[in-house]
């Protein structure tokens, strides 16, 4: 991707410097990021945030909806002082600080260099609480304990990854370089908001927690897991199996849990039972401890499926049923069981693989290679014409988030510009993505788990009338909410949808400080269609 190769340009502090200077020279002569003035409305005045929406929209909320969300029908306000964010991949290391005025996580870990204060800037030096060294040296190190220090962890047949509790997530954006993709996640925790620092630099990141609910992600989505001080009690009120069992239920080719000194060193030297407990349960599962160095410990998962079989005859461990794999993800408590997945087509394959081949397992869902090839090429088409539409420089999209997935058609499409992109899959639709990008699954009309401010583009492929045809009170207004409050301003969202739907979101769009632009383009059966471009003005309370 050609954002990822920018890193390679931008290793040394004397690059990032003049790159960071550049940036805000062009962001005061508003060549990089356009208007950063926003316009000023009234809290209290005819266009204030909550007057500003429809009286029939908020007595329409107030009639199907539960009275707390009824009253709270308004627009999120972004906070003083709040500027346009810094464009990728500058983000990476620096952003504004009045975007995430937190200063908690800097004064509590500023030692251990997850983040500074400088000036009007949050600088990310790439550090964490044991990357003494830096994050790229802590990656290179995880390689070679991986391949015997003769390669790294692309080299070993890592693609995407999972970060348990990852901070402000260095860990993932060191690792793009690589062609690495990794999803972190974090609870919204005592160190204060680290998924919206992670977000703001724009590293793909959601909240999340690991406890008593299932992850969002289908089967076979991530080669690893890591865990680096992640506040994960793995051990802790017999919970460990639940945790271990639900990362092998979604883990594939290799399932790496990196566990940090204070877990490790700690439980072999004083809490030696609890490492033992580990170590069986792993044992149990049929993973593979390759390496363990002072700090770290590394499990291989085997596609061992006689081991499991027997530890299953053995009752050392429980195996999931085959349709396991196939159910919804979304709100699903934890499996206390093993999944055997046999899903090994993709092990070696890299990114720009897997996004173009065929996966196997959608012809068990019904999905021809021949739709499947058709879908790529239209959203390839589709997206081409999207940025001919925003006109604007790539540089200033870098979150975006597709709601309506699919088999991830539009994401792969996005691929050769420098984004990411979460996709979804409605909860009440059928899993599709086969778990070869990040997936959630989103449910009805309830918020999505992430910060206000988050992305840069939203893709809303007839979303809104698929929610509209189910009746269960899932109002127009009600999406265009939280659209509005994920969306960052200035941001894009660009609607498909049935021609009523494009209509009533034209005419309430004004109400919500939208521009709108309207656009004709075809859809995949060859016929004309309206897309809506809205785009998020940048206002602020006086």
């Amino acid at each position: 991707m050609r954002g990822y190769n920018v890193f390679r340009a931008a290793r040394s502090g004397k690059t990032i410097l003049v790159a960071l200077v550049l940036t805000v020279g062009s962001f005061y002569a508003g060549s990089l990021f356009g208007n950063n003035e926003p316009i000023y409305v009234s809290q209290s005045g005819p266009s204030s945030l909550c007057s500003n929406l429809s009286l029939h929209a908020k007595r329409r909320a107030r009639e199907t909806l539960p009275a707390a969300r009824a009253a709270s029908f308004c627009l999120v306000p972004p906070p003083k002082d709040y500027k346009i964010p810094l464009r990728w991949p500058t983000s990476r290391d620096y952003v504004w600080r009045s975007n995430v005025n937190h200063t908690h996580l800097a004064q509590v870990n500023g030692g251990q260099s997850w983040v500074q204060e400088h000036g009007e800037f949050w600088w990310f030096p790439g550090g964490g609480t044991h990357f003494k060294h830096g994050a790229s040296e802590y990656i290179q190190r995880l390689g070679g304990m991986v391949t015997n220090e003769t390669g790294d962890l692309r080299s070993a047949g890592v693609v995407q990854v999972l970060d348990v509790g990852c901070g402000v997530a260095s860990f993932a954006a060191y690792l793009l370089p690589l062609g690495i993709q990794t999803m972190s996640f974090a609870p919204n925790d005592a160190n204060e908001n680290q998924i919206q620092f992670a977000l703001e630099r724009g590293v793909s990141a959601m909240i999340s927690a690991v406890a008593t609910k299932q992850l969002p992600y289908p089967s076979s989505s991530f080669e690893m897991v890591h865990c680096s001080r992640c506040r994960v009690d793995w051990h802790a009120n017999g919970n460990v199996a639940s945790y271990l069992k639900k990362f092998i239920g979604f883990l594939d080719l290799m399932a790496t849990l990196c566990i940090r000194r204070h877990q490790l060193i700690g439980m072999i030297r004083e809490y030696p039972m609890i490492w033992d407990k580990l170590v069986s349960l792993a044992n149990s599962m049929c993973w593979k401890l390759v390496s363990r160095k002072v700090q770290t410990a590394i499990w291989i998962k085997e596609e061992n499926v006689e081991c499991l079989k027997k530890n299953a005859e053995l009752k050392v461990i429980s195996l999931c049923d085959v349709e396991d794999a196939l159910k919804p993800s979304w709100q699903v408590p934890l499996r206390d069981c093993v999944q055997i997945s046999g899903d090994t087509e993709m092990r070696s394959s890299s990114l720009a693989e897997r996004l173009s081949k065929y996966p196997e397992t959608l012809r068990n869902k019904g999905i021809s290679e021949d739709e499947y090839t058709s879908d790529t090429v239209f959203w390839r088409e589709q997206v081409k014409q999207y940025w001919r539409f925003m006109s604007i420089n790539e540089t200033e999209v870098r979150n975006v988030m597709d709601m309506n997935a699919f088999i991830g058609g539009f994401a792969s499409a996005m691929d050769s510009y420098p984004v990411w992109v979460m996709n979804i899959v409605p909860a009440t639709m059928n899993e599709t993505l086969s778990g070869h990008q990040h997936t959630k699954k989103c449910l009805r009309c309830e918020p999505f788990s992430t910060y206000p401010r988050t992305y840069d583009l939203l893709h809303a492929n007839h979303v809104i009338s698929h929610y509209q045809s189910r009746g269960d009170g899932c109002l127009v207004e009600d999406i265009m909410l939280e659209m509005d409050r994920m969306i960052r301003p200035q941001g894009f969202i660009i609607i498909r949808d049935e021609e009523q739907v494009i209509s009533r979101i034209r005419d309430l769009a004004p109400k919500y400080l939208w521009e709108v632009e309207t656009h004709q383009l075809e859809n995949k059966f060859k016929k004309i269609e309206t897309v809506l471009f809205c785009r998020k003005r940048f206002w602020a309370i006086i």
